[in-house]
């Protein structure tokens, strides 16, 4: 029996359960789950914005020991500290054998209709499994390809933040964008995934990084995170403020907040030839668009998912930053707080003020 978070009914609390986690068959991987980071796109499945079938253990951003393996298994091994990753790929569809891994809709790596569900109520009625991973639990039973053997000194607790934020933040900054040192980057919206992309922008030599939150707590992380300047997103002409400041406007902007007018200013913010990129989920009937004279400027709008990662080689490298001293993931955890808590950090992060919130498993 497994202690794990269910969310059963969308706009209602998580309710802390026992589950039974299967054993692993071919391919897949049992895992301990030492850390797990709260993520906003959590919330939006907890509050229904996002449809998912239900019951269903949320939870995609976190890092483990293996305890055991099926068959077949050839990436990791008892013993490995892991973190895992919700673009699980299959390894050998058009976009993974193009190096488009996190494109990958990662059929392959759930277990067949008929099998046998990874994840049951003590009664045998079915758990579905969210994002591949369902991190939320004290075990998780995965694909091999839904995680990555890491640096076994690396601390847990902070590994758990690359599986997501840091991921999507960092792999934003060099796969999507590709970053050329001395580009200027605007950072709208600084929770774990904007803290993430300052962050990398600084590792990759962003001449100058303006990060935009309306929170005065989240623009201050972001001056410790690498932020060169910082603006109230919210203030009146903050668009004509940036582009003042920049001369023109900045060669990337990037929206790590899910909010259409995020991706607004994004957009507004952009010099001739810029690109906007859009990591938030926003409300799903929302569209993000460039104008006449935009195209005409070659400016250029794109979403990257999960920062275009390629996982098994990124998330060791980031890991390798850390304890080089040159990702500052501390400053983006705010707390840690045990699996019982989990309810309270949603409610913070509604309110927005802090960075992110880690469950830390029982050990």
């Amino acid at each position: 029996m497994t202690k794990a978070a269910i969310l059963t009914q969308p706009g209602q609390p998580l309710s802390i359960e026992q589950v039974v986690v299967d054993k692993p068959g071919p391919h897949e991987v049992l895992i301990r789950t030492v850390a797990c980071g709260l993520c906003h796109s959590d919330l939006h499945f907890i509050e229904g914005a996002y449809p998912h079938p239900l019951p269903a253990i949320p939870g995609h951003e976190a890092a483990g020991i293996v305890e055991a393996v099926g068959s077949e298994v050839r990436t990791v091994k008892v013993g490995d500290a892991v973190i895992s990753c919700l673009s699980a790929f299959c390894g050998h569809c058009e976009y993974c054998v193009s190096g488009r891994m996190s494109l990958c809709m990662g059929g392959d790596t759930r277990r067949a209709a008929g099998s046998a569900p990874r994840i049951t109520r003590p009664d045998g009625s079915p758990v579905n499994q969210m994002l591949n991973l369902s991190a939320f639990s004290e075990m998780m039973l995965i694909h091999e390809h839904a995680c990555v053997a890491v640096n076994p000194e690396m601390p847990l607790d902070r590994a758990a933040v690359i599986g997501c934020a840091v991921t999507t933040g960092a792999g934003t900054i060099f796969n999507a964008c590709k970053l050329t040192p001395g580009e200027t980057v605007a950072v709208v919206g600084c929770g774990g995934v904007g803290l993430a992309t300052i962050n990398a922008a600084k590792i990759a030599g962003a001449g100058r990084i303006i990060a935009a939150d309306p929170m005065p707590e989240k623009r201050e992380l972001a001056m410790k995170l690498g932020a060169t300047d910082t603006i109230d997103a919210l203030a009146d002409g903050a668009a004509a403020q940036i582009v003042e400041m920049t001369k023109g406007g900045v060669d990337h902007a990037i929206e790590a907040v899910g909010r259409p007018a995020s991706a607004e200013l994004a957009v507004k913010v952009l010099r001739r030839g810029g690109t906007a990129t859009i990591l938030g989920m926003m409300p799903l009937s929302e569209k993000v668009g460039l104008g006449a004279m935009d195209l005409l400027s070659g400016k250029k709008l794109q979403g990257a998912i999960m920062g275009g990662n390629r996982f098994p080689v990124d998330i060791p490298r980031l890991v390798d930053f850390y304890m080089r001293g040159l990702l500052d993931l501390d400053s983006i955890i705010a707390e840690r707080i045990p699996l019982e808590q989990i309810n309270e950090g949603f409610d913070k992060m509604k309110r927005g003020d802090s960075a992110r919130s880690v469950i830390v498993f029982d050990q």
